[in-house]
């Protein structure tokens, strides 16, 4: 079973994950929309759309992590 002090680090970790995963998305979207501003709308749904996956990817770590420290 995974102790509380590693389960704190691994949401962490996940925490700091996500951050740079839509830190990279909106970084690159808003690169693309500075080279071909007629296409925002749709580099903007993309980036909205990576961006909820990431989050979700990252709270079902994060739950898997709060698990680990009932147990």
């Amino acid at each position: 079973m995974i102790t509380g002090s590693v389960a704190g680090i691994g949401a962490g970790l996940v925490a700091i994950g996500a951050g740079l995963g839509i830190g990279l998305v909106g970084s690159s979207s808003v690169g693309a929309i500075a080279r071909q501003p007629e296409m925002a709308a749709k580099i903007t749904t993309t980036m909205l759309i990576v961006a909820a996956l990431v989050e979700g990817t990252a709270l079902f770590c994060a739950v898997i992590c709060y698990l680990g420290l009932g147990k």
